[in-house]
């Protein structure tokens, strides 16, 4: 006898996780339903996260920071939980999806990837727990799609390193004790492994944003930074060391964005059950149920790809342009059903007592970081025709 249909699980997706992947997610939801979901709205209005630091200590102890990673404190848990986990982040709120992203996937990805045994073991245990937070600083003020053209620089003065640049919309700035930065030097790309109370570090916080403002998000300025010549990451040099990071984050963006999407239909689906019209509910309108079957089908659609992927790295096989297809689809997918639960909600639909205008306007962000979707849509063509049109 087939099951009951689940409208919050309608392709039994579930079905295909373990146990223990099901108690991770659940662990996470629970998280965000206690101490994020009642705040977020207020948060995102006032533009701050102001217990930034109490909750990435809280993501450490149950183990959401660089859970992907072995050792150090992490949790080394799979691809795919990881994953579920961006997922349950994200459907509270971009922001903190973000903060995970960039300490687990981005500064901790660096230094467990590209570090010394001595960088792993200072900075890796203390990111983990929460203690620390990290930040990541690649994208300049003039240039974001063109890492290769940065003008951070990096020379050496007898044995140290002297920093000079400026980053830009980096998250996790203002409130990180330790920044990855990647600069120019003699040899190419390197990245260093900046302590952020080195003297000639700043991070003025970036205000006035209509977009992640549960999210600290702030300018890297070096004015001849100093540090020592074990600063710089030993194991890579070149765009490789940056872009093997960003892969990592554009992974769970592939999930996390349909996180977003998903609270958009819970929240439209159960608005169109309650809210009459015409003397019946929303949700008996043809054209309304039609909204609802293209959201759920992309959400789920999405959800499957997402899945496909996360097994995909779990065994090692994982493509970057097969991020790149997740990542385009996820982000532009769940804007769309954003943009689709919104007109269910009519004019509701832009309060912050419903969680829809929140996630459009996060999702704005999501769609141009960590990659344009053009520059998805380039990295997929080159893959299929062999033909590279950056330029």
């Amino acid at each position: 006898m087939s099951a009951s249909f689940d409208p919050r699980d309608p392709l039994g997706i579930d079905d295909l996780l373990s146990p223990e992947d099901l108690a991770i997610r659940d662990t996470v939801r629970d998280w965000c339903a206690e101490r994020v979901l009642p705040h977020i709205a207020q948060w995102f209005e006032d533009g701050e996260l102001p217990t930034v630091r109490e909750l990435a200590r809280e993501l450490g102890r149950i183990g959401a920071l660089g859970m992907h990673l072995e050792g150090y404190g992490c949790a080394g848990a799979s691809a795919v939980q990881y994953g579920l986990a961006c997922v349950e982040l994200e459907a509270a709120d971009s922001g903190l999806r973000s903060l995970v992203s960039v300490q687990g996937s981005l500064a901790m990805y660096a230094i467990h990837r590209w570090g010394s045994a001595e960088q792993k073991e200072h900075w890796l245990p203390a990111m983990a727990a929460g203690e620390v937070i990290g930040c990541f600083g690649l994208t300049e003020p003039d240039h974001g799609s063109d890492p290769a053209s940065m003008r951070s620089s990096a020379k050496r003065d007898g044995a140290d390193w002297v920093l000079r640049g400026r980053k830009m919309w980096i998250t996790n700035g203002s409130v990180a004790g330790v920044a990855i930065v990647w600069a120019q030097t003699e040899d190419g790309v390197r990245g260093f492994v900046v302590p952020t109370d080195a003297p000639g570090f700043s991070a003025p916080e970036i205000k006035h944003k209509g977009s992640l403002r549960a999210s600290v998000t702030s300018e890297l300025v070096l004015e001849d930074v100093r540090l020592p010549g074990d600063a710089a990451l030993p194991e890579v040099v070149g765009l490789r060391g940056p872009l093997s990071c960003l892969n990592q984050a554009r992974y769970g963006i592939v999930w996390g964005a349909l996180g977003a999407a998903r609270s958009c239909v819970e929240a439209a689906r159960g608005y169109s059950m309650t809210r009459e019209q015409f003397g019946r509910p929303l949700a008996g309108f043809q054209l309304t149920q039609a909204k609802l079957a293209d959201m759920s089908l992309e959400l789920n659609k999405g959800l499957l790809l997402a899945l496909h992927l996360g097994r995909r790295m779990d065994a090692g096989t994982l493509r970057p342009e097969q991020v790149s297809y997740g990542k385009l689809n996820s982000v532009r997918e769940a804007l769309a059903i954003a943009h689709t639960a919104r007109t269910i909600l009519g004019a509701n639909g832009i309060s912050y007592e419903y969680p829809v205008m929140r996630h459009a306007a996060n999702l704005e962000s999501v769609l141009t970081y960590e990659g344009t979707p053009e520059m998805h849509q380039l990295v997929i063509g080159k893959a299929l025709t062999g033909a590279d049109a950056f330029r």
